[in-house]
């Protein structure tokens, strides 16, 4: 059986907006075309009645041009967020390895997101010395960024 990870979906407030953010300080690559969709198939697909939504596929910065996407979509109407919790049930966070945690955290902070923690050192048996800090970006989707040394 094949199988292939091929993407992970926020929902968004302002979809141009979040995706600008991954750009900005994740590089992440656009990969057109926008997405416009409507239609009983997708209120069939999604359980959403009337479901109208927009959005594009970002590729994350991994996996060369069949790699996976950041899927940031906007539906014309959304529930309400709760607020984020890293140990809330359900999709936790993404998370980046980064070559610096607190220059990338920066750029975070620069382009809306924030910090939730404090920046932590610390080594975890069979898998080495890791520095990580979970954000947020401008929505409040919880982000890890993670350095390990070598």
């Amino acid at each position: 059986m094949h199988t292939r990870f091929i993407h992970v979906n926020l929902v968004a407030a302002v979809w141009r907006d979040l995706a600008a953010f991954y750009q900005e300080v994740f590089g992440c690559i656009p990969v057109p075309p926008e997405r416009h969709l409507e239609g009983e198939w997708l209120s069939s697909a999604t359980g959403v009645p009337n479901a109208v939504l927009e959005g594009i596929h970002l590729r994350l910065p991994v996996g060369g041009e069949r790699g996976p996407t950041l899927e940031i979509f906007q539906y014309s109407e959304a529930l309400e967020r709760l607020s984020p919790a890293a140990n809330r049930q359900g999709l936790g966070h993404i998370a980046f390895e980064v070559d610096d945690v607190a220059e990338v955290l920066q750029r975070i902070h620069a382009a809306g997101g924030s910090a939730i923690g404090e920046r932590v050192t610390t080594e975890i048996d069979g898998v080495g010395i890791i520095t990580f800090v979970y954000a947020t970006d401008p929505e409040g989707n919880i982000i890890e960024l993670q350095q390990r040394e070598a």
